[in-house]
């Protein structure tokens, strides 16, 4: 390859190939099926090594991807050409308690994050899963157990350091490079890379209430009923809950299942959650934790180096839970009868009133929806034509429990395995759709930022004509 060696002489940081000991974990990805053979993947010690894999990218036609925590579900974070792992050497945290801010690594994790900051009594909207990046999640807009309170990551991040396609280092914030600043706040990963995310911090107490309560399948309709009550009488900022139904392909039984959460003592959440407890569980899990531990509930759901197939939608305008939940089951059911993955669908039920209070065209993002449903199957084989039945079988949940008409056919952008061949890259249509009435500023922003798209993974944008 052309001026490798140059490359790997001058280049501030470490680069691993395919003959290099250490080149499997160097492409090893959360989901097995987003992994690809790259021909190159640097470390950069700092923007200067960032810049410089950009440029050697773009000098030997090699596709770029950017690696934060690789937790990608369309495989974003790969590619067969050069990979940019911020990793190694962005993987940090510094928390500032009197400003109440957090300087994040774009190659951190977010349990890294809330460990840290807890120490101060502080916390930020992070997520539900502790070993997911905070690159791609913030990006992509970040919903998390206290969304009810602080809205979406994007909506607490205060600055962003980004090295953009021509190898500038920006620094963007409300004052400066604003618009920017704008585009990567629900933008995904467009317009450059982002090394250093800073976040509004808020106190927070430091143990809350959370886990999973399981009901036998003949309490669903009671426990829809229920959960939909609470839900429309409108949950308070403290609150949160995913009403989940999962089957695993080794016997497990569909389950049908309440991921609980109150920001407050266990006393509290039970007195909070009395008329769903008293249901009558099989199994109750739910207890005070550390809020450190509260994005660890759920880790034996996602765990690494397996196959994945994951989407999302929104809620159906009527809200229609018993009624969804019960045709939803049988789906799952008949899934576990075929043994050929582990299914999960949960709605997330998260409070909206914050995240919606933002007008739509203040950041990227697009404001005004309900909440999420996310579906994800899973499977540890190869077997061909399991990815299309996986996709076909999450279409089938989704239609079921949420919304799919064709103005919402998108849902949650980082809830996506709908990527074309061309690894990790959606198509432009479902961007549309996905970004809605801010598409049309996001392609003035690429023109302006990446031309040439170097960026193109995720959702993509392409730059405005002229």
């Amino acid at each position: 390859m052309a001026d490798l060696e140059a490359f790997k002489t001058d280049f501030r940081g470490d680069i691993i190939t395919p003959s290099d000991p250490g080149y499997e974990d160097a492409i090893f990805r959360w989901s097995r099926n987003g992994i690809r053979r790259a021909q190159i993947v640097t470390f950069p010690k700092d923007e200067t090594g960032v810049a410089q894999a950009i440029a050697y990218s773009r000098q030997v036609g090699l596709p770029l991807a950017i690696r934060g925590g690789g937790h990608s579900a369309s495989g974003a974070s790969s590619t067969d050409g050069l990979v940019v792992d911020l990793s190694k050497y962005f993987d940090r945290v510094r928390i500032d308690p009197n400003k109440k801010l957090a300087y994040v690594g774009g190659g951190t994790l977010w349990g890294a994050v809330e460990k840290a900051a807890i120490q101060h009594g502080l916390a930020t909207v992070g997520g539900t899963v502790n070993h997911t990046g905070c690159g791609g999640l913030i990006v992509g807009g970040g919903y998390g157990w206290l969304s009810g309170k602080y809205g979406l990551a994007i909506d607490n991040l205060v600055q962003a350091t980004v090295v953009t396609a021509n190898g500038s280092t920006i620094t963007a914030n409300s004052a400066e490079n604003s618009d920017l600043f704008w585009g990567i706040r629900g933008g995904g990963c467009n317009f450059g890379i982002v090394t250093e995310f800073v976040l509004k911090l808020y106190p927070q107490r430091r143990t809350v209430y959370a886990g999973f309560v399981i009901f036998s399948p003949e309490k669903l309709e009671t426990l829809a009923t229920a959960v939909q009550s609470w839900w429309l009488n409108g949950p308070t900022e403290n609150e949160a809950m995913m009403f989940v139904q999962a089957a695993s392909q080794f016997g497990q039984p569909p389950a049908v299942i309440l991921n609980l959460f109150y920001n407050g003592s266990e006393e509290e959440g039970r007195k909070n959650y009395k008329t769903l407890l008293d249901i009558g569980p099989i199994a109750d899990m739910s207890k005070e934790i550390p809020f450190e531990k509260l994005n660890e509930v759920q880790n034996h759901l996602a765990v690494h180096g397996r196959n994945n197939y994951e989407k999302g939608t929104y809620h159906s305008p009527n809200f229609d839970l018993p009624g969804r939940a019960a045709r939803t089951y049988e789906l799952v059911k008949r899934f576990h009868e075929m043994g050929k993955f582990e299914t999960f669908i949960a709605c997330e039920l998260f409070p909206m009133g914050k995240v919606n209070s933002v007008p739509n065209d203040a950041t990227a993002f697009r404001r005004g929806r309900r909440t999420n449903v996310i579906t994800n199957l899973t499977w540890d084989d190869d077997e061909p034509g399991k990815y299309a039945l996986a996709k076909e079988s999450a279409s089938q949940l989704i239609a079921t429990m949420g919304d799919v008409n064709p103005a919402e056919a998108v849902g949650y952008g980082n809830y996506s395995s709908d990527a074309l061949p061309a690894q990790g890259t959606i198509a432009e249509d479902r961007s549309r759709i996905l970004f809605d009435s801010n598409y049309p500023r996001l392609q003035e922003l690429k023109r302006k930022y990446d031309p040439d798209m170097v960026f193109n993974k995720w959702f993509v944008v392409t730059p405005a004509a002229g």
